[in-house]
Formats: structure tokens, C-alpha cells, sequence
């Protein structure tokens, strides 16, 4: 059993929106497909996977460093006997082999691609799905029947008004979901002010929605948004800082007692203890949004968990970043609290599989083996002309 060939490139997800702090006009995200010898109806296995949005494509990192030392590597190092299938942990060895500690950069990202077709084609070779061979390793044969998922969009746009920021948010509601989120800091805090209203007018609840400021403020901003927004009753306030300005996050703590949420932009398991060591996070209350496809992958994702788990915090309270089908396996599998979800942007990239329906905000799981990609036809098509 062997890994035979790693096959790369870069696909677009541009698109004229913007949060507070980016514009996605000239987004990319890298696609991977990585090949075996091991024959399942007439067909190698192959496994699938691509980099969340919000980082860039990063194939020149993976085909200078990365794959050349997976492809150099013995092959029977790369292989769990035992199981009869890869090994995710021992591969992840071998992709950092060579790499100083600390400094990640977007090496996490180069990494986390890969790693997420590693799992889908180390599930594959078994003939399960991932959330079946992760909750059977994992959580002793438990895994979750649905996940809750919430709607994230309200970009701004060009000409977006608040009448098409409301259409936006109830067509959401209408496919199912019952938390949408919003982005805020773009513009100033009156005017965020008479978005959050017209799209609590759509929800009826400030609970169904969240905010996500994208790390824009600095303390003194975050402490008058959080005052601002105190009366919502809002699901949660996202990102507000610098994802690496734990103080000032353990300051907004002091002046906002309402969820907040944060992680999806750190990417190690040491950013994680940091966060909630010095970051004020609540376990009450806020919420975890670190992302296996920008954070080194589902290896170093478990090692999170571990760390949340060891500080006092339920796996429940994690709901990852990236809106993508990975995460749904890892948050079915591992008893996460959810999952994000895209609707309407980065297609092919965000949503789940075809025939699965947004139920009272929740969503069943694929049952097909791996990660589930083949059962989202625009995705696997290029994904599939990658391995041709």
C-alpha cells in the first residue's frame, strides 16, 4: 500500500465581497488529490481536499517542501499495519519533518490540505465514512445523527443595501437554517447598527443572529461595539480583535457578558492553549472556531481537542471555521456543538452534499466512504479532473 502520485492546483473563489477586514476579488484556494495502489471497484482510491476560504491557494509551498518529502518518504512508513489503511499521524510526521517549531505562517494551511485528503483516502481504503472510522477511534463508536449548522454570509457588496442584506438573511431561513451571521466593522458603528436591526427585524430574535467583525477593532472599538450590541441578545460576537491579541480579548470579556467566539485564524494547538490561558474565553458561554483545513489538518485538530478537553471545556463548545464537509465529519464524529455553513458564496467549496437538506438547523450525514465529496457533483468535478 502505497501513495503514488500527489496532484495540485489552484481554483478561484473570487467574488466582489468584502468583510472588515478583506475583499475576496482575488481569492484562490488549492485543490489536492492524493493517489494510491489501492484498488477499490476497478479504481485506485483517491483522496480529496482543499484549503478553507479567507487563506490563498498554496501550491507552490506544497510542491517545493511538502509533497516531495511525502513522496520520498518509505512507504511503509506512511502505512498503520494494523488498520490496513494510511496513517494520518505517521504522514503529518513526514510533511513537517524539517520545520522549525512556532512561526506557522501559511504552512499550516499547505499542510492542512493535504492532510484532509489523507483522511478522506485513509477512510476510503476502509470503506467508511470518516465520521464512522473518526467517532470509532475516538468517542467509542459514538457518533452524532446531525449537526447543527448555522448560515454565514452577509458580506458587504457593492450597492448592498439593507433590504437585500434582509433578503439574504430570511432566504436562509427559508432553506432551513435558524442562526444566520452577518459581518460588521465594515462601515461605522451607527450605520452596523441599522444592519443588525434590519436583520433582527428578519430573524425575530437577536439569538438567531451572530456578527463577526473579522478582527477589525482595536480595544477601545471592540469595548463600544460590545456596548452597543449588549441589548441584541445576539448568538454570539465574533473575532472583534487581532486573533493573536489575547489581552485585549480577555479585556472585551470584562465589558461583555453575552457569547462571544473566536479561533478560526489560529492554527496551532499552542495558539489554542494560549487563547484560553490568556484570552478570557468563558466555557460557559463563548464558542471555538478553530479550522482543521487552515491549522495543519485533522492530526493537529485532535491535538486541540486535547487541549480544550485538558483546560476544562466540552468539544461542544468548538464550532469550526470553513463551512466545509470535513468539518461535518470531525464535528459528527468527535461530538463537536456544530459546524458553519455557506449557502451562498465560495461555491463549489462550502455546503455539503446534494441530497442532504438544512432540517430546524441542522444537517444528516453523508454515508458514502471518506469525507463525502463524490456526492457533491459540482465539487467532484474538479476534483475529479484533477486525478484524471
Amino acid at each position: 500500500m502505497r501513495i503514488t502520485e500527489i496532484r495540485e492546483t489552484t481554483a478561484s473563489i473570487a467574488s466582489p465581497i468584502a468583510n472588515a477586514f478583506i475583499d475576496f476579488s482575488k481569492m484562490t484556494c488549492s485543490v489536492v488529490a492524493v493517489i494510491t495502489d489501492v484498488i477499490r471497484d476497478g479504481r485506485p482510491v483517491i483522496g480529496y481536499g482543499f484549503n478553507s476560504n479567507g487563506r490563498y491557494g498554496q501550491g507552490a509551498l506544497m510542491r517545493e517542501r511538502i509533497v516531495p518529502r511525502v513522496m520520498e518518504a518509505d512507504p511503509a512508513r506512511l502505512v498503520d499495519e494494523a488498520a490496513d489503511t494510511l496513517d494520518p499521524h505517521a504522514i503529518w510526521d513526514v510533511m513537517m519533518s524539517n520545520e522549525k517549531p512556532g512561526g506557522h505562517g501559511e504552512r499550516s494551511v499547505a499542510v492542512g490540505t493535504l492532510d484532509m485528503a489523507i483522511w478522506d483516502a485513509t477512510a476510503k481504503i476502509l470503506g467508511v465514512p470518516l465520521w464512522r472510522l473518526l467517532a470509532d477511534r475516538y468517542r467509542a463508536g459514538k457518533s452524532d445523527e446531525s449537526v447543527f449548522v448555522y448560515a454565514a454570509g452577509g458580506y458587504y457588496y457593492p450597492g448592498k443595501d439593507n433590504t437585500a442584506l434582509q433578503e439574504e438573511m430570511r432566504s436562509y431561513l427559508d432553506r432551513g437554517y435558524e442562526v444566520v451571521k452577518m459581518k460588521i466593522g465594515g462601515v461605522d458603528l451607527a450605520e452596523d447598527l441599522e444592519r443588525i436591526e434590519a436583520a433582527i427585524a428578519v430573524t425575530g430574535d437577536g439569538r438567531r443572529l451572530a456578527v463577526d467583525a473579522n478582527g477589525r477593532f482595536d480595544l477601545d472599538t471592540a469595548i463600544a461595539y460590545a456596548e452597543a450590541l449588549k441589548p441584541y441578545g445576539l448568538f454570539w460576537y465574533e473575532e472583534a480583535g487581532d486573533p493573536l491579541d489575547y489581552a485585549l480579548q480577555a479585556e472585551l470579556s470584562k465589558h461583555y457578558d453575552a457569547p462571544m467566539a473566536t479561533g478560526e485564524n489560529l492554527f496551532s494547538h499552542q495558539d489554542a492553549r494560549n487563547l484560553l490561558r490568556y484570552g478570557g474565553m468563558r466555557p460557559d458561554r463563548d464558542w471555538l472556531q478553530f479550522d482543521c483545513a487552515l491549522s495543519y489538518g485533522l492530526v493537529e485538530y485532535l491535538r486541540m481537542i486535547e487541549v480544550v478537553e485538558a483546560m476544562g471545556w466540552s468539544t461542544r463548545r468548538m464550532i469550526p471555521h470553513g463551512g466545509h464537509q470535513m468539518s461535518l465529519n470531525i464535528a459528527a464524529g468527535l461530538h463537536l456543538g456544530g459546524n458553519e455553513s455557506y449557502p451562498d458564496v465560495f461555491k463549489p467549496f462550502g455546503g455539503f452534499a446534494d441530497d442532504i437538506r438544512v432540517e430546524n438547523g441542522r444537517v444528516g450525514l453523508p454515508q458514502i466512504p471518506g469525507v463525502g465529496f463524490e456526492a457533491k457533483n459540482e465539487l467532484y468535478a474538479i476534483m475529479r479532473e484533477l486525478a484524471q
